[in-house]
C-alpha cells in the first residue's frame, strides 16, 4: 500500500481535500466480480450510489489496473480511463508501481507522473498522521 496524500479535488463542487492510496494487490476474483466488491464496501462505508459525479463521498474506490488486461465493457473499463493524467492517482501508484507499464500506453507510471506533472494544477502532499 502506497502512503495516504491529500489531495485537491478535480472537478465537482467546492469540497474539501481528499485523502488518496493505492493499493497492489492479487485475486482469484474476476475483474467484474472485483469491481461489484469495491462498490458493496462503498456502500457499506455510507457512499450512496447514483449521486453527482465529483461529489463529495465518504469512500471512493476505484479498479485502476488488473495485471495486464484491457477491458472494456459498459461497467468497467481498465485501466482506468482517467488515471494516466491524474497526480492524485499517479503519485500514490509510483510508490508502489514505479516501473509498471500501463497497459496500451506503452509508458511506465513513473513516466505518466513526470507527463502529468508538467500539466496540472494538483495539489498533491503525504497526508500527516493525527494524533
Amino acid at each position: 500500500m502506497s502512503p495516504i496524500y491529500r489531495t485537491s479535488p478535480v472537478g465537482g463542487p467546492p469540497q474539501r481535500d481528499f485523502l488518496n492510496a493505492v493499493l497492489v494487490g492479487t485475486t482469484d476474483l474476476r475483474p467484474s466480480a472485483l469491481l461489484s466488491l469495491l462498490k458493496q464496501i462503498e456502500l457499506c462505508a455510507g457512499r450512496e450510489p447514483g449521486g453527482p459525479r465529483n461529489a463529495p463521498r465518504p469512500l471512493d474506490l476505484d479498479l485502476l489496473l488488473y495485471g495486464s488486461r484491457r477491458i472494456a465493457t459498459p461497467r468497467l473499463r481498465v485501466p482506468h480511463p482517467r488515471m494516466t493524467g491524474r497526480l492524485f492517482v499517479l503519485v500514490p501508484l509510483a510508490d508502489v508501481a514505479p516501473r509498471r507499464v500501463v497497459p496500451g500506453t506503452g509508458k511506465t507510471v513513473a513516466r505518466l507522473l513526470a507527463e502529468a506533472r508538467r500539466d496540472s494544477t494538483e495539489r498533491v502532499r503525504r497526508a500527516r498522521a493525527s494524533r
